[in-house]
């Protein structure tokens, strides 16, 4: 596979200049322009081209591509397809029938039969030196390992969630983002949605008092505890309709059985991240902005005798809280957080019209809450706007690899916690469990060639 160049850098990774593939279009069609004048030759240039009327010249488009889109990755592709200053152009996926649903969407909203497709992702990252950023969500085995490629291969990623495997694999996407000075977003959409940002912002301005304990919605379905059997061996489909080799990438070596195609992967250690994994990938990202702690992780991680880790405390080095929580005692609908102040809590989940308060006063002062927000980070509130509108000013994402990666140390932390039935102590800055060799073994996993960071 071939590698683009690293950009130059500056402080915390960021770019000094955004040279990308989408500035080299916008340079190349300058020189043909002048060019053209100089020779003194007519040139009739369509308006499109021109950005008249309102459209987006193709040399400040964002040329998009697609690694393991299926039925997450199309409501995100769904989600950035309006987008006027993007193209999709690519899919990459072992699974026939997924790739080629991909190109039957995305033909039809352009009204042309342009989409390639790929099943072999080194091919694809490879001869695509075109395509700008990929939307990669080809499930939780393969997040990292495919963000880390494209990222090498000098594109930026948007990659669902859970975005690392392991803590190890967390700590690999970061330094890649790094090096290479990509943006990388992980799918966390919440942080850029208007009732989570009220109240993150909320238990942030200490509008609610001094926060000591946050509240994280893990999933309803599955256990801590994973399975680490693997189902019977079917025979391959005869048609070559799936790459089984590519399908399982990192993983270990293991039967095809069609139920994995089919999303059967989930609860089994060697393909998923656990219920724990599945929900806390997005609300502890969202607790831990609220209590201001995006930039490390809980210190000490209590064991519950229960399957799910239902209730665990865990605790920040300052002596703040984030109980992990399964059910809707504190929230109605999926995905839900609270913060509890000194002076009152704010709670919300998805489905709500508008976040729950202790005090009505305090939900009055909801448009004035987002609005300040907008014009403190200058965020749109739309998490793929934000992937976009970085990919084009190389700022850093709201949900960068620096915060997936202190938002999955938590979801690993605590899933580690749980496998060992014991309490355990972490260190954030080390990334590193504090003097005990049995929890720092389950830090990484082996990687199966070629499929390797």
């Amino acid at each position: 596979m071939t590698n683009r160049p690293a950009f130059p850098s500056g402080p915390r990774g960021e770019p000094v200049s955004g040279r990308s593939g989408l500035l080299d279009r916008r340079r190349f069609l300058k020189r043909a322009l002048s060019a053209g004048a100089a020779l003194g030759v007519p040139l009739v240039v369509p308006g499109r081209v021109l950005g008249l009327n309102g459209a987006v010249p193709p040399s400040e488009k964002i040329v998009l591509g697609g690694i393991g889109v299926g039925r997450r990755g199309t409501h995100d592709l769904r989600w950035m397809l309006p987008e006027k200053d993007v193209v999709f152009v690519a899919t990459c996926d072992p699974q026939k029938a997924r790739r080629e649903a991909v190109k039957a969407l995305v033909d039809r909203h352009y009204g042309n039969n342009d989409c390639k497709l790929y099943s072999d992702i080194r091919e694809f990252l490879a001869e695509r030196t075109d395509i700008d950023a990929v939307l990669s969500a080809p499930g939780d085995r393969w997040h990292a390992l495919a963000a880390i490629w494209a990222m090498r291969s000098g594109k930026d990623v948007y990659s669902e969630k859970p975005s690392c495997m392991t803590i190890a694999e967390g700590q690999a996407v970061v330094e890649t983002e790094a090096r290479y000075a990509r943006v990388y977003q992980t799918g966390t959409q919440r942080l850029s949605e208007a009732n989570f940002i009220f109240a993150i912002e909320v238990a942030r301005n200490g509008m609610i008092g001094e926060v000591h304990t946050a509240r994280a919605h893990i999933a309803p379905w599955d256990a801590a505890e994973m399975r680490h059997d693997w189902l019977p061996e079917e025979p391959l489909p005869a048609d070559g309709s799936v790459d089984w080799d590519q399908w399982l990438g990192p993983c270990p070596w293991r039967p095809y059985n069609s139920s994995y195609t089919r999303g059967g992967w989930r609860g089994f250690y060697d393909f998923h991240t656990s219920c724990i994994g599945e929900w806390g990938a997005h609300t502890f990202a969202q607790a831990q902005a609220g209590l201001n702690k995006l930039d490390t992780s809980p210190v000490e991680y209590h064991y519950v005798a229960n399957e799910s880790g239902d209730g665990m405390v865990t605790r920040f080095a300052d002596g703040k809280v984030l109980t992990l929580e399964r059910g809707n005692k504190y929230w109605h609908g999926s995905c839900g957080m609270r913060f509890e102040g000194t002076d009152g809590w704010v709670s919300v989940a998805d489905g709500y019209s508008r976040p729950e308060c202790s005090s009505p006063a305090l939900l009055a002062e909801f448009d004035r809450v987002v609005r300040d927000y907008i014009a403190r980070t200058g965020r749109p509130l739309s998490h793929v706007r934000d992937f976009f509108d970085c990919v084009k000013s190389r700022r850093r994402t709201v949900a960068n690899a620096s915060v997936m990666y202190h938002s999955m140390c938590t979801v690993h932390a605590a899933n580690i916690c749980m496998w060992l039935k014991r309490d355990v102590r972490f260190d954030p800055a080390k990334g590193e469990f504090i003097n005990d060799p049995e929890a720092n073994r389950l830090r990484s996993r082996a990687m199966r060639a070629p499929w390797m960071i």
